[in-house]
């Protein structure tokens, strides 16, 4: 009589016992009177495959409308259709809230209301239901730490099921299942260059609102940065939709062509190494950039005018959105005669992948190929090394060259953008009073934020956004106290949600009174330190039309933050300049006979 093979009767072994030990589980919960549990498991979600890239429409949301529309104009370029949904408003939030649950922060009621919205006016259109959730998908980010957010992938749908949308389709961007599926090709293919044309849409935004922010607050001709703006974001857009993409084997040199052509390997890594640099350094894309400079460079401006810096933190959303979300605070602040520093998406990204790099290295003996090697087992211990020391020198390398992009992008737009924090002294600075791998929300970044652009003079003040009862805005909440304590700031936190507007408006006209004394005396000591008086600096830039473009390199001085302050201290220099110019002239001048 044969016997089983070995690996057989383990696999029969092991369900055996595996019986036994649920019926010994059964055994005693009924003991205890203790019902059955039937534990949750996220419910199986309709993949979006290739087949459907052709009918299906990806909606997108979530973040500042400029980066919707560049990542729309990346996507239809690669082939999608992709629509974003509209800025949410109150409309949207009292959706959100008569479908979705009670207790969720605002975020998620915006977001959803706004979906629900759109998909009604979908319907509106004539569109059947079973045609919506055929046609269309949701694609939104995952958790960003140990808050709700985390469930707001399932609140999403519950959402949805009560408005009459259940089934409809909602992917997070790591959910192998939606993006990734399971069988048959993808519905969302990440190739070269659909992900350097989202990187260059991210960064092409994030300088473009910061531009916004520190042109129109001292515009002259009041409405001429948002139109010119308005065009040249509607260029970026078709130059990102079309784009040429660039193929080795037709636009490389013929000799290297006939190099590679036999090494199948070879000649794709030349093939992803030429589409980077042409989509990061490309001559079509220096040349856009500078004709984008160009035309924002006309939009006359007149920085004598005194106003209070307002460095905007917060939570991701509430610091973003551009809408009813956050009571329309950027526009708000700007009425009120403020000047406003928002925050890039590309500073998320570089905090990223600094928090990973602080993690690796407390995780380092954990995940160790060879735990503990004694120490004359140098083999072992140089291996161990090896794969923490690659995995920082990467992730300093990814951070560093993030970094050097966006600066890039710019220094290319007028220079005028403001630089990325950075994150190793944002992490110093907050150490003291939020542990540095404390995860949710920005973590210790909002604490670092708050000290570095305070000590060194880059803002009059600092606005906190965060959704009402964030969990981990209230803990950066709790110890902005200890560092406004221990640091002379103004620092003002708004929770912000769907009512409460004139009252949070009312509180930062408070905070924005003694911002502006602030910059007032800043300027009136900048212009003492020249030596002149107000109307010789203005007549000196009436002179020079040069100086009343945006783009005109003011340099910066450590401790001074108003923009009028910086350039009255500027101007007087140029005056001293060419005062002594002249004396140094008249020496060759020839004397008249008397």
């Amino acid at each position: 009589m044969k016997s089983d093979p070995p690996q057989v009767a383990s696999e029969g072994s092991d369900r055996a016992t595996k019986r036994q030990v649920d019926a010994e589980r059964a055994r005693l919960r009924r003991t205890a009177g203790l019902p059955d549990v039937h534990h949750f498991h996220r419910p199986a979600e309709r993949p979006f495959l290739a087949a459907e890239r052709d009918r299906v429409t990806i909606l997108i949301g979530g973040l500042t409308e400029r980066h919707e529309r560049l990542i729309r104009a990346v996507f239809r370029g690669s082939g999608y259709r992709c629509d974003r949904l509209p800025t949410p408003d109150m409309a949207a939030f009292q959706l959100g809230k008569e479908y979705g649950n009670t207790g969720q922060c605002n975020p998620a009621y915006f977001t959803i209301g706004s979906l629900i919205g759109y998909l009604r006016t979908l319907e509106a259109r004539g569109l059947s239901r079973q045609q919506i959730l055929d046609d269309h998908v949701f694609f939104t980010a995952g958790s960003c730490g140990p808050c709700r957010f985390g469930m707001y992938e399932t609140e999403y749908r519950y959402a949805l099921q009560n408005a009459g949308f259940g089934g409809f389709r909602v992917l997070l961007f790591q959910q192998t299942d939606g993006i990734l599926a399971d069988s048959g090709e993808p519905g969302l293919k990440f190739t070269v260059n659909f992900g350097m044309g989202i990187l260059n849409a991210f960064h092409l935004a994030d300088v473009m609102n910061d531009l916004v922010h520190q042109i129109r607050p001292f515009e002259v001709h009041a409405g001429e940065t948002d139109r010119v703006v308005e065009e040249v974001t509607r260029d970026i857009e078709a130059f990102l939709h079309d784009r040429r993409v660039f193929e080795f084997v037709d636009d490389a040199p013929a000799w290297l062509v006939r190099r590679v052509a036999r090494r199948r390997r070879l000649e794709d890594v030349f093939s992803v190494a030429a589409k980077v640099v042409d989509h990061l350094y490309g001559r079509a894309y220096r040349r856009a950039l500078a004709r984008w400079r160009d035309r924002l460079d006309r939009i006359k401006v007149d920085r004598m005018r005194v106003k209070p810096v307002v460095k905007i933190t917060g939570e991701f959303w509430a610091q973003t959105t551009e809408g009813d979300g956050n009571f329309r605070m950027f526009d708000f602040l700007e009425q009120e005669g403020a000047q406003c520093i928002a925050e890039p998406i590309a500073t998320w990204v570089t905090y990223i992948m600094h928090l990973e790099r602080l993690a690796s290295a407390y995780r380092r003996a954990a995940e160790a190929p060879r735990p503990h090697p004694a120490w004359w087992r140098l083999r072992q211990r140089w291996a161990n090394a090896w794969t923490f020391y690659r995995r920082v020198w990467l992730l300093d390398a990814g951070e560093a060259f993030w970094s050097h992009l966006y600066h890039r992008v710019g220094a290319r737009l007028g220079g005028l953008a403001h630089r990325l924090a950075p994150q190793s002294e944002l992490s110093r600075l907050a150490h003291p009073y939020y542990h540095q791998l404390a995860r949710g929300g920005e973590g210790s970044m909002e604490v670092g934020k708050n000290v570095y652009y305070s000590i060194n003079r880059l803002c009059h003040m600092v606005l906190a956004l965060k959704p009402f009862g964030c969990m981990p805005s209230s803990q950066s909440d709790g110890v902005q106290s200890a560092v406004t304590s221990h640091y002379k700031m103004i620092f003002l936190p708004i929770e912000t949600s769907g009512e409460g507007e004139v009252n949070a408006h009312s509180r930062v006209q408070m905070a924005l009174a003694e911002a502006r004394a602030k910059a007032r005396a800043e300027f009136a000591r900048a212009l003492e330190t020249t030596g002149r008086r107000l109307d010789e600096i203005r007549a000196y830039v009436a002179a020079h039309p040069e100086l009343q473009r945006p783009f005109w390199r003011v340099p910066r001085r450590p401790g001074v933050a108003g923009t009028a302050a910086q350039f009255v201290l500027h101007v007087g220099e140029l005056m001293d300049a060419d005062r002594s110019l002249w004396r140094r002239a008249r020496r060759f001048m020839p004397v008249r006979a008397t």
